[in-house]
């Protein structure tokens, strides 16, 4: 009988509060950061510091592991955000229902850059497959791919009032986009190094981009252009930097001026505010500058100083009174006054951080106490919100910045070093650089974080009201876990603790100072009641003659097993600490090892790659598995099982069967390397630590499976995944690459499309036999009518078309072969008589003739189909938009009625407020009168009174 097995699938992951590699973004209200979690996007009460919603796809879509990570968020006017992901596709989620929206693909790439425009009808995309696609969010379709970039695209800005769209480039290029003839109008260089990112401020005066190189370029944006006779567009707005006011036809962007940076690293983000008021520019380090705009009368003002000034050291370092004469004539003379950059931006405030900063926000909704409040994500983990305040004097000339807030509590701020399970399941501790935490496995809640050392193992002590760490200058920390306070430090060793393992009567430690040490549990004798706590002592020890790597005992507490640096493992009796054996057969330093239950095997992983299990009967090797593609980094027995559960540095975490040899399930998930793993006891969940800082959580469930099958499943992802990279390959030949400034479809050729593609021909085949059966007077086969489940062929066609994904239409409609596609559009006449259709039979129309349309204006069968079409879509579509603008032209008239019934109340409210107002002041200024007349009254009493 083939023996079965029961599956673990991904249950939970915590602990990553913010991605290295994801912006942060507020939401409209700004009550809520959005940050990417890895796969996850964090929904964040910035006042309460808690994730009260967590957005992340279904368990099949993340099943592909690394590729799903979140590399970009926009968020737009109203409540749906855009997920960008490390596959090249996009996800639209609504923050108030949690649910996806719809899933948009067509990049080859990973999504570096998200922007809506301000009515999120539209949203750019762009990819480090050097491509911009523009998507329409209403109908969840990608409109056009606007290729032209050599390098991966960094940054988007939408310039509403010229229905423009700019974009930057790690190819040193801005480039200028018209959105109506989908073409590239101006191409701006002048960087000399990669652009990093673009912003626009909230009136679209000016855009400024950053780089690596020392300065912040800005150009201002050219919206009102008048065209003369000879082709020279002439901008009405003030002179800047002294360049001329004429500028070429179609130029968009017009160099403002340049401002050097402090900093010596490259700039990272440039972000305006909502109002435009403020500039932050963040650089690839631990700093942030503010910038205060100025606006139009101040900028004046700041420029008419300058000139001042500059007019008062001219006039005093020429000493010749003539030409101090003819130099103020020609300064009185120039009427036009020369704003430059530095009239415009002015620092204001540099923020700086413990740590490198990964991205910043502006949050929309200001205080009014504030300036601004900004956020910044960290590269520990951490998410800090920032207070520009005005000082006690002017606001542009005393300015401060105080953290008001962090989100830290979550997550540890480096890599998860260890993971131990208490006795009963219910506690799970961590360790890492800095701290200790203490969550509930099952829900994943922080329950307490400890301050320590650099902890690199540890175990729960008797009873779980106790925690011994190892860190890494070699002490064991004894850690009180209902106080959540360190009792005692124990200088145990004279290098790092590597490994800590629990006996019947105490624990056994090993180190890199090549001594192994059998501890056991004592009480402190103190007089106060409330000091007392456990303590330890070391009882015996063993001077190996390598560094100790890790140490593990048997359950039965018969033997001990320490891996040594020099590739070997050696076994002890553990009541003598008598010798007796050694396993060799590692090419490479043993990192992990494991001792099953029963004390017959043991398993050990190695860097390099391999795992082998061992008998320690005789200390035989069963068998070696290249196990990872990277250094195994944990082993662990299932309880009273031969299952084992390994980690490693390729992200993976596998299940084996160490009776048969035999690989039972991948689990994908981790993002970066795997440090450790702990299984419960009765091996119906494990947890895993990485690098990522995340702590994911995997449960057994009663789903069975088979070793063949899951051999055949593995067989069919690598095909898949094949196809994939066959039709959605990110490097492009030198024939594939496209020309300057093309334009093509959105989408992009998936198994899904395929999948789709198929489905519409088997329909459209099955149609046509049920049509033919119609037409020779038979009735339709009982096969056929179960399949169409009573629809007609015509609408059994339109179901199928229908449920084909709005954006992989036009992909699926390419796959089609000429003459299904003259079928399809035959079907076409009977669809538009459905209201709801229109625009779907539009589009299948619009997609065909253009892909088709040399062979349609040839084929003479096909020239009856379009002429029936030509009359029936331009009168049906004409409906539609009538009907459309009807309902318009009545919903605007009622936002009017309301409008005006709404306003009358306030307006009578208004005046009787300024009636009572003037009689208030009415009685003030009475009050004063009768006051200072008083007043002059007891002062000539008190005069005349003096005088006699």
């Amino acid at each position: 009988m083939v023996k079965s097995y029961l599956r673990y699938e991904a249950a939970a992951s915590f602990g990553v509060i913010v991605s290295v590699d994801c912006n942060i973004t507020y939401d409209r209200t700004g009550r809520y950061i959005l940050a990417g979690a890895l796969e996850k996007l964090g929904v964040w009460h910035v006042r309460q510091g808690v994730c009260t919603r967590s957005l992340a796809p279904s368990p099949s879509s993340s099943s592909r592991g690394h590729s799903l990570a979140a590399t970009s968020i926009a968020s737009s006017s109203s409540s749906l955000i855009a997920c960008g992901y490390a596959d090249g596709s996009i996800r639209i989620w609504d923050m108030e229902t949690g649910t996806c929206q719809t899933t948009l693909n067509g990049h080859r790439g990973a999504v570096t850059i998200l922007q809506y425009n301000k009515v999120a009808s539209l949203l750019a995309s762009g990819s480090k497959d050097c491509d911009i696609i523009i998507w329409d969010v209403i109908s969840e379709a990608g409109l056009y791919r606007l290729q032209g970039h050599r390098g991966q695209i960094t940054g988007l800005v939408f310039l509403e009032s010229s229905k423009k769209l700019v974009s930057s480039s790690k190819d040193k290029f801005l480039r200028v986009w018209d959105l109506d003839t989908q073409h590239c109008v101006q191409i701006v260089s002048g960087h000399h190094s990669e652009i990093w990112s673009i912003d626009v401020d909230a009136d679209e005066r000016y855009l400024v981009s950053g780089s690596a190189d020392p300065e912040l370029r800005f150009y201002s944006v050219v919206n009102e252009i008048a065209e003369n006779n000879s082709g020279v567009v002439k901008d009405d707005s003030v002179s800047h930097h002294g360049s001329s006011t004429a500028v070429k036809k179609w130029e968009v962007l017009k160099h403002f001026g340049d401002i050097q940076r402090q900093s010596k690293d490259r700039v990272s983000t440039v972000r305006f505010s909502k109002s435009g008021n403020y500039l932050a520019c963040h650089v690839a380090g631990t700093t942030v500058d503010i910038f205060r705009v100025l606006d139009e009368s101040e900028s004046r003002r700041k420029a008419k100083r300058r000139v001042n000034r500059k007019e008062k050291k001219l006039m005093k370092a020429n000493s010749d009174s003539a030409e101090n004469a003819s130099n103020k004539t020609e300064v009185e003379g120039d009427n036009e006054l020369v704003i430059t950059v530095a009239d415009v931006f002015k620092p204001l405030q540099i923020i700086r951080t413990k740590k490198k900063i990964c991205s910043i926000s502006f949050c929309p909704e200001t205080s009014k106490s504030s300036l601004a409040t900004i956020a910044l994500s960290l590269n520990n983990n951490l998410l800090e919100i920032y207070t520009i305040e005005s000082g006690p004097s002017d606001a542009a000339t005393a300015t401060s910045s105080t953290k008001t807030s962090s989100i830290e509590l979550q997550g540890h701020r480096s890599a998860v070093r260890s993971l131990t399970l208490s006795s009963d399941n219910t506690l799970l501790m961590t360790t890492s650089h800095n701290s200790v935490k203490l969550w509930n496995p099952s829900t994943g809640a922080c329950l307490r974080t400890i301050d320590s050392g650099y902890g690199l193992c540890a175990i729960f002590a008797p009873g779980n009201k106790y925690a011994i760490i190892g860190t890494k200058s070699g002490t064991l920390e004894i850690i009180d876990i209902r106080g959540g306070v360190c009792c005692e430090l124990v200088e145990a060793h004279g290098s790092s603790v590597h490994s800590i393992v629990a006996t019947s009567d105490g624990f056994i430690t090993g180190s890199s100072d090549q001594i192994v040490k059998i501890w056991e549990y004592q009480n402190n004798q103190s007089n106060d009641q409330a000091s007392r706590h456990l303590t330890v002592s070391a009882t015996r020890k063993m001077e190996m003659n390598n560094d100790v790597v890790v140490v593990v005992a048997s359950p039965d507490d018969k033997h001990l097993a320490v891996a040594l640096l020099d590739f070997s493992v050696k076994v002890f009796f553990l009541d003598s600490l008598k010798y007796f054996l050694t396993l060799f057969g590692h090419k490479l330093p043993v990192l992990c090892m494991d001792i099953s239950s029963d004390g017959e095997l043991i398993v050990t992983g190695s860097a390099d790659k391999d795992l082998k299990i061992w008998g320690l009967d005789f200390g035989d090797c069963h068998k070696s598995l290249f196990a990872h593609a990277d250094s195994v980094m944990g082993v662990n027995f299932v309880r009273n099982t031969h299952y084992v559960f390994s980690v490693g540095k390729d992200k993976l975490v596998k299940y084996w069967d160490a009776d048969k040899f035999e690989l039972l399930l991948t689990l994908e998930g981790h993002h970066s390397e795997i440090w450790c793993l702990a299984v419960s006891n009765r091996g119906d969940f494990l947890v895993t630590g990485s690098n990522d800082r995340s702590i994911r959580r995997w449960d057994r469930t009663e789903e069975p499976f088979f070793i063949e099958e899951e051999k055949e499943k593995r067989l069919e992802e690598m095909f898949e995944s094949d196809i994939d990279n066959a039709f959605g390959s990110k490097y492009l030949s030198k024939e594939e690459i496209p020309e300057e400034g093309a334009v093509s479809l959105a989408g992009k050729k998936t198994g899904e499309t395929l999948t789709a593609a198929d489905s519409i021909m088997e329909a459209m085949d099955l149609a046509l036999e049920c049509e033919e059966d119609q037409l020779k007077g038979k009735a339709i086969d009982a096969r056929a009518r179960a399949i169409m489940q009573g629809l007609s062929p015509s609408d059994y066609v339109l179901r199928s078309v229908r449920n084909v994904h709005t954006n992989d239409l036009e992909q699926a409609l390419l796959v089609l072969p000429f003459s299904d596609s003259l079928r399809l559009l035959s079907y076409l006449k009977d669809w538009i008589g459905f209201p709801d259709k229109v625009e779907l039979v539009c589009r299948v129309a619009a997609v065909l003739v253009q892909i088709h349309h040399d062979q349609l204006t040839s084929t003479l069968t096909a020239r009856s189909v379009l002429s029936r079409l030509k009359d029936v879509l331009h009168a049906r579509v004409k409906e539609c938009k009538d009907t459309i603008g009807v309902n318009i032209a009545a919903m605007n008239h009622v936002k009017e009625l309301m409008a005006s019934k709404s306003d009358a109340p306030f307006r009578d409210a208004k005046l009787r407020l300024v009636e009572v107002r003037s009689k208030l002041a009415e009685h003030d200024r009475s009050r004063e009168t009768g006051e200072r007349k008083k007043k002059k009254k007891r002062k000539k009493l008190d005069d005349e009174h003096v005088w006699s």
